[in-house]
């Protein structure tokens, strides 16, 4: 099975001028904790609501914030064509939830979860990754997958 197929193709994004309280607003809203950072017309970075109160509310910084402040800018996603069982092996090692979803020509087109990987294909190789990460170390769950 092919990435493109389980992911999730409403990719919601927000852009890196804006302010850190209206991301935090379209998570709540939109039930997610997670949010592809755009500038340009280009992934430059993820927001998630760890970043939010990790780099933002506990040091005080929340006034006037942009995304661009406190995103992680280490830009890693997966292709719509990728192997889905070897994404989820890659997401297990590397001990994220979620991975943006590019065409091949880098543009933006879903996200997976393991959660979409596990409705989709195989709730034993999601669980596998899912207890990958839960084990303490490893990349910032927002963070993502390889490229």
């Amino acid at each position: 099975m092919k990435v493109g197929q389980a992911m999730n193709k409403k990719a919601r994004t927000i852009k890196a001028n804006e302010s850190v309280k209206h991301a935090a607003e379209i998570m709540a809203k939109e039930d997610m904790g997670f949010l592809p950072v755009e500038e340009n017309d280009k992934l430059i970075g993820m927001i998630t609501d760890r970043d939010i109160v990790t780099r933002c509310v506990a040091k005080g910084k929340l006034d006037g914030a942009h995304v661009r402040d406190v995103m992680t800018k280490d830009v890693r996603y997966i292709f719509e064509d990728d192997d889905l069982d070897k994404v989820m092996e890659n997401m297990a090692e590397q001990q994220v939830r979620r991975m943006p979803v590019m065409n091949r020509q880098k543009r933006l087109v879903g996200i997976l979860s393991l959660a979409d990987a596990a409705r989709s294909h195989s709730p034993e190789a999601a669980g596998h990754a899912f207890a990958a990460v839960t084990n303490p170390g490893g990349h910032h769950a927002g963070d993502a997958g390889r490229h």
